[in-house]
């Protein structure tokens, strides 16, 4: 017993270490935006807002983010309920078609998709910038594995009872798979929230820019503006982290659940 108790300690110990350097760069992102050490303001803040106009980019972003995490919530749970329970010809091999591109980089596709989107004339819209997020492999997959542990023998039970798969899913597949549902919502924002790369590539209207561009955008004349660009990598992180911590209950629930079914 005593030795167990010395391995927690040594445990809890090396997780605390873990965490503080985690939150480190983010305790001192904060002080620095914030002025500190020194008399704290939130100047760089207010010019973010007043004088760059951020508060545009920052709407732009969480218009974004909500509507590509809805819509990619219902295509990505719809497609992996019908891989896990609905029986169809091809359903096996067309399922490992698709896992097979999930080895592929995103960077690869990312030419011929510009050159699509732009003969639809989707360039420099918010559309574009959605298209390639509102489905992904990773999210059908991700429910497909954890539909797969609904029982049966309720959806033959509804079936009988003269339920359409529509009903079904819409009654009983969205209840039973909300813990993975919310762990796909958070990735699906967050990965949205955060993207640089195809924002950038797609987007040229500086009206249009979501936070990370318009903030890439400010680097060049206000590099030198620490306490700024600080102030702005706070306003990037901050909401995702709250929304994380307000619905981890219900990652950690999907994470365990998934462990058990393994």
């Amino acid at each position: 017993m005593r030795g167990r108790g010395a391995a927690v300690v040594v445990v809890r110990g090396l997780l605390a270490l873990a965490a503080l350097v985690v939150a480190a760069p983010l305790v001192w992102m904060l002080l620095v935006s914030l002025g500190l050490p020194g008399d704290p303001t939130l100047a760089h803040y207010r010019a973010l807002f007043e004088r760059l106009g951020v508060a545009r980019a920052l709407v732009n972003s969480a218009a974004l983010a909500l509507t590509v995490t809805a819509v990619s919530l219902v295509l990505n749970s719809l497609a992996g309920y019908a891989f896990a329970k609905l029986e169809f010809r091809g359903r096996e091999p067309l399922f490992r078609a698709l896992l097979a591109g999930l080895v592929i980089p995103g960077q690869v596709g990312m030419l011929p998709l510009f050159l699509g989107l732009k003969e639809l004339g989707l360039v420099n819209t918010y559309l574009g910038v959605m298209v390639p997020s509102l489905a992904s492999v990773f999210g059908i997959f991700l429910v497909r594995q954890y539909a797969q542990g609904i029982p049966q023998s309720l959806l033959d039970a509804a079936r009988i009872d003269g339920a359409s798969e529509l009903t079904i899913y819409r009654t009983l597949v969205l209840r039973l798979c909300r813990p993975v549902l919310v762990t796909l919502a958070l990735f699906t924002f967050l990965g949205s929230w955060n993207d640089f790369l195809w924002p950038l590539v797609v987007l040229s209207d500086e009206d249009r820019y979501t936070l990370p561009v318009a903030l890439a955008a400010l680097l060049g004349e206000h590099a030198q503006d620490t306490e700024l660009m600080m102030a702005g990598a706070v306003l990037t992180v901050a909401p995702v982290l709250v929304l994380f911590l307000c619905l981890q209950r219900y990652y950690i629930e999907s994470v365990a659940a998934g462990a058990l079914k393994e």
